[in-house]
């Protein structure tokens, strides 16, 4: 028996020593897999300038039941809101920057991403105290209850073909943004302006 004791007490040293350097150990940080990856989804270029490029990405928002929250010359922001079933509730939010490819270039970059929030339902059930003399409060539930909705993820989706299909109603917008204006509606101005002169 007393030869087994040191043996024992070098297994429990080791695993004490061991135990201490994998507390000492530093984590390492583990970046997601999608971090920097390919901007293809992300990233469209389209004829004509910035202003034209934000109007029809506002336009093909528009088309599909978003409602603008934001919209100026080169930048747009939009939500849908979603209810998938009586518990859950799903808000999508497209996020629009265009910039002009370069100074006095006739293209522009659309810069989109769409971000997913997911909302549950929680249910909060409130008990109401009743003062009894004698005896002190009593707590009863009374089965009233104070559901809300409280976010449970946020993620930028990442899936190519919702892009796809924008950038597609983004193009079919682009023309009717660019079309040129009526004959008619330029040569209004100089007739009154030769009446004007008489």
């Amino acid at each position: 028996m007393q030869s087994l004791k040191p043996s024992l007490f070098l297994t429990g040293a080791i695993l004490l020593i061991g135990g201490l350097a994998a507390c000492t150990t530093p984590k390492k940080t583990v970046l997601h897999k999608d971090e920097f990856g390919m901007a293809d989804m992300f990233t469209y270029a389209v004829p004509g300038n910035e202003q034209e490029a934000c109007e029809a990405s506002r336009r093909a928002l528009l088309s599909q039941g978003y409602i603008i929250h934001e919209a100026n010359e080169n930048n747009v922001k939009g939500r849908r809101k979603f209810q998938s079933d009586d518990e859950t509730h799903v808000e999508i939010e497209f996020n629009i920057v265009c910039a002009a490819n370069s100074k006095g270039s006739n293209s522009a970059t659309i810069f989109a991403n769409a971000v997913r929030d997911r909302y549950a339902l929680k249910k909060n059930s409130s008990n109401a105290s009743l003062g009894v003399g004698g005896i002190g409060s009593i707590s009863l539930p009374f089965g009233a209850s104070n559901d809300s909705m409280v976010k449970v993820a946020s993620e930028t989706i990442s899936e190519a073909k919702l892009y796809e299909r924008f950038y597609d109603l983004v193009e079919r917008y682009l023309d009717d943004v660019k079309k040129p204006e009526p004959e008619s509606a330029k040569a209004a101005p100089a007739t009154e302006t030769n009446h004007a002169q008489q």
